[in-house]
């Protein structure tokens, strides 16, 4: 048996080489151009059927993508990407995988002229460093003690390219007041925002621009009987995870009795067991009682005769935010060390008051004036459920971009500004090396160049005009010390110009720029990277044995 040296038998196929190369930049361009219409505040919106026909419409790139089920392989790396993107900034999210395709299309360039994959790695690297140096150095403008107009301006300029773009000035204002609402100091002393504890609700008809803040936290559930009072304060809470309901014995467990009469005896003590546990509730001094799980209709008259205000089925998640805000402790069972039940009132979280209010159609249950920290909700309104789903995204999106201003204090001019200073800077970087990073950071450079062409591409202006104008700013400020005010010059994209976008309000989190290259960078260095792709083949028969 003599074993062929050059070619291995592989069970599967294997490619290699630029082929490979070729076909993931390929793949990750497709994806791409799926956002590329997207971006930016003229961007057109995706509508998204899924396989049992439900409909998203949306502009956010983390869930377009998030919704193909993309097979590729190198393509998956891009739409982990935006959901990075999501995740640590909450905005950018299609910028980032545009600028991640365009760099390794520039680099499949490169290698097919002959560098190698890792001077292109490493020049990449060189540039993205100095990237974030320059923006970091040249580009923030502090925000020193942030009033309000700052914020707004960065929540407007997120939601510039969502639906709710016509009232930007509204929702803006709901998202600035809802984040500093939460405004908490850890125990480290940093002040944080937790966007957690800000709930959204939707409910169906009226406007969007009846939309409005809520001081308290909205559980999207009625009272469990009618008889309960409709507010409670102030209020002691017990958050539980377990039925209330008439004790069954676990399954497989039988009894065998000899005696019928003993039947009733053990029904009254099944019932009498669910009793005693909302008599050690009530003792512990608890008047509203949430619970994950059932409460049957026998557990409820005790509520009621009690005049506490019980809520059944409550949502895991909803459950952790208001044990969270009100200081209380979910309390999965009452065995305690000693095989005893016991309810410790230390587990009871306290609330100013606790009222039940109709919104729309639904009732609601409001937690206002919690102890820890405060909760708001986020009442949208809207007409259909896909504009409602819009909606909450563009405030998710909106309520992280405030959240990162407020924490990293610095902001940067948007409308492909940073984008135009970078590309300037790094190309006039890369003529000063002499080493073979020179081109890798050249095309770095000219990559980056991608945001502002797309963004006018969309607005339906010439792009190679406005960009060539945008660069001849950017390079004037770079080089004229008089003239530095230029370096926030960015496109208006309403009326086809160039404007400084400082003074005109569209401003970005520094932060969120400074990941998007960082995050591309890496996400197309990954990719170039692979110069050799086996599919592996299941082979036959491997199940029998």
């Amino acid at each position: 048996m003599s074993i062929s040296a050059q070619n291995p038998d592989i069970s599967g196929e294997r490619q290699s080489g630029q082929d490979v190369r070729t076909q993931n930049v390929m793949a990750c361009q497709a994806v791409s151009n799926i956002v590329k219409t997207s971006l930016g505040p003229v961007g057109l919106d995706k509508m998204l059927v899924d396989d049992i026909g439900d409909v998203t419409i949306t502009n956010d790139g983390a869930t377009i993508l998030r919704m193909l089920e993309v097979e590729h392989p190198a393509a998956k790396v891009l739409v982990e990407l935006a959901e990075l993107q999501d995740r640590e900034v909450g905005d950018g999210t299609t910028s980032v995988v545009i600028v991640a395709a365009e760099l390794l299309k520039r680099a499949n360039d490169l290698v097919r002229n002959k560098i190698h994959p890792t001077s292109i790695i490493s020049g990449y690297r060189l540039a993205m460093r100095e990237a974030c140096k320059y923006i970091e150095e040249k580009l923030v403008t502090k925000v020193e003690k942030l009033g309000k107009v700052p914020l707004i301006n960065c929540a407007k300029t997120s939601m510039s390219s969502k639906l709710i773009s016509g009232d930007s000035d509204f929702f803006a204002n709901l998202v600035v007041d809802a984040v500093l609402s939460v405004k908490m100091t850890n125990q480290r002393g940093e002040i944080k925002y937790p966007i957690k504890g800000i709930n959204i609700l939707k409910a169906h008809g009226q406007s969007a621009r009846d939309s409005y803040l809520l001081n308290g936290y909205a559980l999207n559930t009625g009272r469990a009987a009618q008889g309960m009072p409709l507010r409670v304060s102030p209020a002691k809470i017990a958050c539980l995870d377990f039925n209330l309901q008439k004790t069954k014995m676990q399954l497989g467990v039988q009894v065998v009795v000899n005696d019928p009469r003993e039947l009733e005896k053990i029904r009254q003590r099944e019932a009498d067991m669910t009793k005693e546990r909302i008599e050690k509730l009530l003792k512990a001094g608890a008047n509203v009682i949430l619970t994950t799980k059932g409460i049957d209709d026998m557990a409820l008259k005790y509520f009621v005769e009690a005049g506490a205000i019980a809520v059944r089925r409550v949502r895991k998640e909803d459950m952790r935010h208001v044990a969270k805000a009100t200081g209380a402790t979910l309390v999965t069972t009452f065995a305690d060390m000693e095989g005893e039940e016991t309810f410790d009132p230390a587990h009871l979280g306290s609330a100013d008051e606790v009222v039940e209010e109709r919104i729309a159609d639904d009732d609601v249950v409001l937690i206002k004036g919690t102890k820890t920290s405060s909760a708001v909700s986020l009442i949208l309104r809207g007409a259909n459920d896909y504009m409602l789903d819009e909606m909450e995204r563009a405030l998710h999106d909106a309520l992280c971009i405030v959240k990162r201003t407020l924490e990293s204090n610095t902001v940067v001019a948007g409308g492909g500004a940073v984008e135009s200073a970078l590309s300037v800077y790094l190309e006039h970087l890369a003529t000063t090396l002499g080493s073979r990073e020179q081109l890798a950071i050249a095309e770095f450079a000219d990559a980056l160049l991608i945001i502002p062409k797309v963004l006018a591409v969309n607005a339906a202006k010439d792009a190679t005009e406005l960009v060539a104008k945008l660069r001849a700013y950017h390079h004037t400020a770079q080089t004229k010390a008089d003239k530095k005010h230029y370096s926030s010059m960015g496109l208006d994209l309403v009326n086809g110009t160039i404007r400084n976008n400082l003074e005109a309000g569209v401003i970005e989190p520094a932060m969120s720029k400074v990941k998007i290259i960082q995050f591309a960078t890496e996400a197309a260095i990954t990719i170039l990277r692979i110069d050799d792709m086996i599919k592996l083949v299941k082979e036959e028969g491997q199940g029998d044995e």
